[in-house]
C-alpha cells in the first residue's frame, strides 16, 4: 500500500472524529469497549464511566483545549475509499467540502461525541491500556512528556 504515501485527502468517520477534535499536535489517548473486550476489562474500564469513550490528555495540555481552533469539514462518502483501520478513509483525487464548522471548545465537542475527557499529570502509565481487550488509539504520543523515556 505504497500509494497511502503521496498525495492524499484523510478523512475520519463520525463515530471515530472524537479522535480529532484536538489541538493538532496534543498527545491523548482514546480507549473504548470492542465486541471482543473481556469482562474483567469492561469492569475495570468502566467503573463511574458510562460514555463510549474515554480521552486522557495531559494537564499540561488542558489550557491549550480552551484555546484553540479547529475547523471540521464534512465530505460527500463516495468520494473516499475505507481503509478498514479506525474508521479512516482517503481520496485521491481533489474532493470539494459539502460543509464545514469551526470548533473552539473540544471539551464540549468531546462531550456532544459521549466521550469522557480526563486530565492525568502523564500519559505513560496508561501504557498497560495495550496490554488489555479494550480499543486503545494513542494519537501524538511522541510530544508526551516522558513517552519515548519509557
Amino acid at each position: 500500500m505504497e500509494w497511502l504515501n503521496g498525495p492524499l485527502v484523510w478523512a475520519i468517520d463520525e463515530a471515530h472524529q472524537a479522535m480529532y477534535l484536538f489541538p493538532r499536535e496534543c498527545p491523548r489517548i482514546l480507549v473504548w469497549p470492542t465486541a471482543t473486550t473481556s469482562a474483567d476489562d469492561r469492569a475495570a474500564w468502566a467503573r463511574d464511566n458510562t460514555a463510549r469513550m474515554t480521552a486522557y490528555v495531559e494537564a499540561a495540555w488542558l489550557d491549550r483545549l480552551t484555546r484553540g481552533v479547529l475547523y471540521r469539514y464534512e465530505f460527500r462518502d463516495d468520494d473516499f475509499d475505507d481503509l478498514g483501520d479506525a474508521g479512516m478513509w482517503v481520496s485521491r483525487k481533489v474532493v470539494i467540502p459539502i460543509a464545514n464548522e469551526r470548533i473552539t471548545d473540544f471539551a464540549t465537542a468531546l462531550k456532544a461525541q459521549d466521550v469522557d475527557l480526563r486530565a492525568v499529570e502523564s500519559l505513560t502509565p496508561l501504557r498497560s491500556l495495550w496490554d488489555t481487550t479494550l480499543h486503545a488509539s494513542g494519537i501524538r504520543l511522541r510530544n508526551a512528556a516522558g513517552w519515548n523515556a519509557g
